[in-house]
């Protein structure tokens, strides 16, 4: 069966900002990061991302912008040995009311359909409630991670979390102790 895992970008994987990240020189991963996605990817599994981008959609940044940015990820990633298997965004603002914006399904079910696996065998690993929602809304595992907006999403919503999540310090972490820890 083939294992995917689903990150959310910033916040997870980069350090994320009020102001968005809005050039390639504003992309700086947490530390471990990259060399946690590379060791997934070593291990065998298909690691997609999952990012609202709503920055687009606000005209702080330019699609152009936005792969030039991804393009510093990949680059990033390739160099410690990893692969990224796709990028999935949504360019919309909370208001457009579309079906990709999480917590809203649509990026989950797009790279479950181009995996071809089942929700229900994805992974999603991000640091949001919204990211939470939308691996939920699909019978996906979610895990949180206390970086970015994690710690935050934790204290402000507690009772609203599943009581079983799975909540590590950072995806380095979360590669350790539970991916690499057991056969998922």
């Amino acid at each position: 069966m083939k294992r995917v895992i689903i990150l959310d970008r910033d916040g997870v994987i980069n350090v994320d900002s009020d102001e968005y990240i809005k050039s390639p020189s504003e992309f700086n991963p947490i530390p471990g990061s990259i060399e946690a996605i590379a060791l997934l990817f070593q291990a065998g599994y298909t690691i997609c991302i999952a990012t609202n981008q709503s920055g687009i959609g606000r005209g702080l940044f330019t699609l152009r912008d936005l792969f030039m940015i991804h393009d510093k990820l990949l680059k990033m990633v390739t160099t410690a040995g990893g692969q990224i298997s796709s990028i999935d965004f949504c360019p919309h603002v909370p208001n457009d009311f579309c079906k990709c914006r999480k917590p809203a399904p649509g990026l989950l079910l797009r790279i479950a359909e181009r995996n071809n696996v089942a929700t229900r065998d994805i992974v999603l690993v991000g640091d949001s409630l919204r990211d939470i929602q939308a691996a939920i809304a699909v019978g996906s595992k979610p895990i949180l991670v206390k970086t970015g907006n994690g710690s935050a999403t934790l204290a402000d919503n507690h009772g609203i979390l599943p009581p079983d999540i799975l909540i590590f310090n950072d995806l380095l972490d979360t590669t350790h102790r539970f991916f690499l820890s057991k056969d998922y």
